[in-house]
């Protein structure tokens, strides 16, 4: 969320293990109190180092929560040779430099169903469920989802979260902001004022020098990934599904971003699920579909999230 990067990796040339740490430094206390949606940021960049891994021709060994004793340390992995190329995972590599968010509108033009039936393996392959709402559970969803930003917008707590890690100094289309993390203004998109996309204002009630206003999607296409039960090694399985749904969108020409307003709050997150069969819990809202590809945001320097010891 926001662009926090809650995550550090350690490598141990001995064992030739990686761990992948939570940074509980960079915890959203309000948003995520839980840090539900830390170990999905988490999960994301533990599918990103197996596709790397992968790519470079290692089969990646993964544990999740390796030690209890130890709430910090999220997966260990271990590369171990031949890879299997059945995996896909490799294939995946390209798109991990060029998926960025985009919050711009998008085209009225639907997903095919092949692509969404794609999307939908991909994230089974991971242990969870992609599912497309349409219509009165669309509706449902894309309501919860404006309730949930109607509270954000004059919720404390929330304006506290965004003043943390929104950046609005740098106006958009330029790249003077420096901080290293969180969402410059560059990359708010501009102001929704028509259609029925849940897109967050990140800029709230501030002003942005430069930002417009657009008209977003009518009819938006939603995805909603959930998973069969709700402990922190599912919330890690969700990550890793939730990026690799990404990484192949990207991979097929669409354009993405989050919709993570309703699930901030615990009375409009379960209602998200599937109505018909009532079960599944919600960990992500997707909106995907054709459209301008996002500006890539920070990323902080390589000796801040790497530690390589022997």
């Amino acid at each position: 969320m926001h662009n926090a990067q809650p995550w550090r990796f350690r490598y141990f040339r001995g064992s030739r293990t990686f761990q992948v740490r939570a940074d509980l430094d960079r915890v959203l206390p309000h948003a995520d109190p839980d840090n539900r949606a830390l170990h999905l940021g988490v999960g994301a960049a533990l599918l990103n180092l197996r596709v790397a891994l992968a790519h470079e021709g290692w089969h990646p060994e993964v544990l999740l929560l390796p030690d209890p004793a130890d709430p910090a340390l999220l997966a260990a992995v271990q590369p171990t040779a031949p890879g299997d190329a059945r995996s896909g995972l490799s294939a995946l590599y390209p798109a991990i430099h060029q998926r960025h968010s985009s919050r711009y509108p998008f085209e009225e033009t639907e997903i095919p169903q092949g692509l969404r039936t794609a999307l939908a393996d991909a994230a089974r392959d991971e242990g969870a469920t992609l599912a497309f709402p349409s219509s009165w559970h669309l509706h449902q969803v894309l309501e919860l989802l404006e309730e949930a930003e109607a509270r954000n917008l004059t919720d404390r707590g929330s304006g506290q979260d965004l003043a943390e890690w929104t950046h609005i100094d740098a106006p958009p289309g330029s790249s003077g902001n420096t901080a290293p993390d969180g969402v410059p203004g560059y990359a708010f998109g501009p102001r929704k004022q028509g259609g029925k996309a849940p897109m967050r204002d990140f800029a709230g009630s501030r002003p942005v020098p430069g930002r417009g206003t657009a008209e977003f999607e009518r009819t938006p296409q939603l995805a909603v990934l959930s998973t069969s039960r709700d402990r922190p090694e599912d919330w890690l399985r969700a990550g890793q599904a939730m990026e690799r749904v990404l990484l192949l969108a990207t991979l097929e020409g669409l354009s993405s971003s989050f919709a993570t307003q309703a699930l901030e709050w615990s009375d409009l997150r379960w209602p998200l699920r599937d109505p018909v069969s009532g079960t599944g819990h919600i960990q992500i809202v997707l909106r995907l579909g054709y459209g301008p590809k996002g500006r890539s945001t920070p990323r902080r320097p390589v000796p801040d999230v790497l530690d390589i010891r022997p």
